[in-house]
């Protein structure tokens, strides 16, 4: 009995520490709650440039899965999403693709010559620094290449001098025109000029780079001209261009070196510069709705140093990559072309970071 009153009275005295116990473990927890729920909701909203009046969540960018013989620098179409989806062949494709975006995930290490400059597998390959224009390495950086969509650097650079961005600008039927991949902005649509600009130098829709060029010279063919004497002036003399997205067309080439220098008077246009460093973007179409595009050059979220600039592909032309990088007192552009898929990312980093640090 008096065992048992003891046992009343020790658990009496400490009831009320035991009740302070619980409630201090119920409040952990509830913050503990309120703190994941933070969390998830700062992953869910993550930073993007969002045009004026926009708030709320967007919908994110799909992966890239264009065919070889397509500018696979933005979505495909509906259209051949559909056409695409209702293949015999799209199980096999999907296992291809995956097993692509593996072997992109695990990079070999990187070899380098006697002279400590890493090896690369692209046809073409120019160093720059970007301020002072002196050539810090190249390979074949004269050969005639596809440039892809790295043209398109040329071609918003255009814009950007031409200025007005605030302008509107009403999307023509033959600005749609541009099969494979497109935004899929729509005729009669209406647009401010930096909103189309951003968004072709993020995302490389060819549909908004013909709307850009038709409403800068009247038609695509005017805009050619306008590239080509651009381009001169720039001492890119080696080069010809015959639309403003890079589609594959017959009379159209460049060559590392030339690409270098349109690439360092890009880099040189402060309204330029303070797009292409953009790892993602929010898009508004013209019937309100929005969508978040992510940047097509993968360097931008995987080196620090990494600022820009435009990547490119088509089948003749390979893997293409026009990559800046800054560090204090230094700014290296590379131009990376006739690559592998396996192989452009690592090849631009190496290089990008040899220029910065040698």
């Amino acid at each position: 009995m008096r065992g048992d009153a003891c046992a009343g009275k020790s658990f009496v005295a400490n009831f009320p520490s035991m009740m302070w116990r619980k409630r201090f473990f119920f409040l952990c927890a509830l913050v503990s709650v309120f703190a994941l729920s933070a969390w998830s909701q700062d992953a869910a909203d993550s930073p993007a440039v969002r045009p004026s009046g926009i708030s709320g969540p967007v919908r994110k960018a799909k992966a890239v899965t264009a065919k070889d013989t397509e500018d696979a620098d933005v979505e495909s179409s509906p259209a051949r999403k559909t056409k695409t989806s209702k293949s015999t062949h799209a199980e096999s494709h999907r296992k291809r693709a995956k097993a692509k975006e593996t072997e992109e995930s695990i990079p070999a290490p990187t070899e380098y010559t006697p002279e400590g400059i890493p090896k690369t597998s692209a046809a073409s390959v120019i160093v720059v620094d970007a301020n002072t224009g002196k050539t810090l390495y190249e390979k074949n950086a004269d050969q005639i290449r596809v440039p892809a969509s790295t043209q398109k650097l040329l071609t918003a650079l255009i814009v950007a001098e031409r200025g007005f961005l605030d302008q509107r600008v009403t999307v023509q039927p033959v600005d749609t025109l541009a099969e494979p991949v497109k935004l899929n902005i729509k005729a009669g649509d209406t647009y401010q000029r930096i909103d189309l600009l951003r968004a072709l130098l993020v995302k490389s829709p060819n549909d908004v780079a013909r709307c850009l060029a038709r409403d800068d010279a009247g038609s695509i063919e005017a805009f050619a001209e306008v590239m080509n004497r651009r381009a001169q002036e720039l001492g890119a003399v080696h080069s010809h261009f015959v639309n403003p997205n890079g589609l594959p067309v017959p009379g159209q080439y460049s060559t590392a070196r030339d690409l270098s220098l349109i690439a360092r008077a890009a880099y040189a246009n402060p309204t330029i510069r303070s797009i292409v460093c953009l790892p993602q973007l929010v898009f508004r179409y013209a019937n309100g709705r929005t969508r978040e595009l992510e940047n097509t050059n993968k360097l931008l979220r995987r080196l620090p140093y990494c600022n820009g600039m435009k990547t490119g592909y088509t089948d003749a032309a390979g893997k293409c990559l026009i990559a800046s990088g800054t560090r204090p007192g230094k700014d290296v552009i590379v131009v990376v072309l006739g690559d592998s898929s396996s192989r452009v990312w690592r090849d631009a980093s190496a290089l990008l970071s040899w220029g910065l640090w040698m």
